[in-house]
């Protein structure tokens, strides 16, 4: 039996495949099945492919509750999901949730660090004034 896609001759180079007609889907690659009409692709193992999670929200959120347990990282924290934002907007992306919670606990964080600050230095102010320090000029 011949195969028509094969020549007869040995050497003689195999045509390509012929291309898909117009509005019809590409041919899968081989090993692998084209999946059914309505349906997410999966990978190997049954998850479905999805698309790309945004790397800026991701570190935004980490870096944010990194700056919860250390004190610092809040900075980082908004900058990046500030970037991933934008990114997200136009890439299309997903994240937008880990985005924004990195900027809330950003933000919050911020807030506190300085609250505490003021509220350290009134202490010590105050607590300086009872015990008599004061400055003469």
């Amino acid at each position: 039996m011949t195969d028509p896609n094969r020549p007869e001759e040995p050497g003689t180079p195999v045509p390509p495949p012929p291309a898909p007609a117009y509005g019809e889907p590409a041919a899968p690659a081989y090993g692998q099945t084209a999946p059914a009409y309505g349906q997410q692709p999966v990978t190997a193992y049954g998850q479905p492919t999805g698309t790309k999670t945004n790397t800026l929200a991701i570190i935004s959120l980490v870096a944010s509750l990194v700056g919860i347990a250390t004190g610092i990282g809040f900075i980082a924290g908004i900058i990046c999901g500030h970037i991933s934002l934008s990114q997200i907007k136009k890439t299309g992306e997903e994240g937008r949730g880990m985005a924004i919670a990195g900027l809330v606990i950003g933000y919050i964080g911020v807030v506190l660090f300085v609250l505490g600050m003021v509220l350290l230095f009134a202490f010590l102010g105050v607590l300086a004034a009872s015990n008599g320090f004061t400055t003469t000029y």
